[in-house]
């Protein structure tokens, strides 16, 4: 990416946590320089501290972009810090959980270009994807800019429309806990089946890892991939049949869960 404008004129970051620093570390790693970016955050963590940027320092008047990653609670205390920057020209980008477009155009004017963005928890490591929608202000070229921002800690996805958010917050954005659960049960079944904690676990864990890397390429078919791995009237089948119980298996179950999840979303999101 071409950070020349950011350099030029600042990148704010309000909130610096797991997910902030998660994106600052795959910008500085990807070349903008660190003396171009502000933090506001109320407690620096030390890795924060030697990274070079400006901590808690005033911010420039008119800066190339404003990331917003701040806690959902806390956005009311954090919003009225930036919204001297809102003169049309920044950019502005938040990966809040729960806060809508319109919720931005309130305290920074119906004109400010506001993009909202959903990444998840593997963006940590840089392999977490990031769903986005920009504001009806946002021109084509500060979608790019922000989608390449966010590239910086995984893949990403443009949606049609905001309502399409809670969707995302259900499936990507909560998901990996779902993965999460999966690896903890798989090593839970191992040990009734009489494995030691430790092999059980570290065989879930591998398993899921693996698997995952099988079904990341895109024209790998999950589908067809369980297919493969699956013998007629074999293990894997016997396993499947109960999984796959259209009643009280896998897909009924998981569509209930990322259901909940999108609904607890829109409920947020109504504050």
């Amino acid at each position: 990416m071409d950070f020349s404008d950011i350099a030029a004129r600042g990148l704010v970051l309000l909130g610096c946590g797991r997910m902030g620093s998660a994106m600052l570390d795959g910008w500085l790693k990807g070349g903008l320089p660190a003396d171009s970016v502000w933090v506001k955050d109320p407690n620096p963590s030390d890795w924060l501290e030697g990274q070079g940027v400006h901590i808690n320092a005033d911010l420039p008047e008119k800066p190339a972009i404003v990331v917003i990653a701040v806690k959902p609670q806390m956005m009311g205390e954090a919003l009225p810090s930036i919204t001297g920057l809102d003169d049309g020209s920044t950019l502005f980008i938040s990966v809040a959980a729960g806060t809508l477009l319109e919720r931005f155009q309130e305290v920074l004017g119906v004109g400010a270009p506001i993009v909202r963005a959903m990444p998840n928890t593997p963006a940590a490591i840089g392999q977490g994807i990031t769903a986005l929608i920009g504001s009806e202000t946002v021109t084509p070229a500060q979608l790019d800019q922000a989608e390449g921002l966010l590239r910086a800690v995984g893949e990403t996805v443009r949606l049609d429309s905001e309502s399409q958010m809670d969707a995302v917050t259900g499936v990507s954005g909560s998901g990996p806990a779902y993965v999460f659960l999966m690896i903890e049960a798989m090593a839970a079944a191992g040990v009734a089946q009489g494995l030691a904690p430790e092999l059980a676990m570290r065989l879930a864990k591998a398993t899921m890892a693996g698997a995952g890397q099988l079904a990341l390429p895109e024209d790998a078919d999950p589908g067809q991939l369980r297919v493969n791995v699956t013998s007629p009237a074999g293990t894997t089948a016997a396993a499947l049949d109960v999984l796959m119980n259209d009643l009280d298996g896998l897909p009924p179950l998981m569509a209930k869960a990322v259901a909940a999840a999108a609904a607890r979303s829109k409920e947020l999101s109504r504050g």
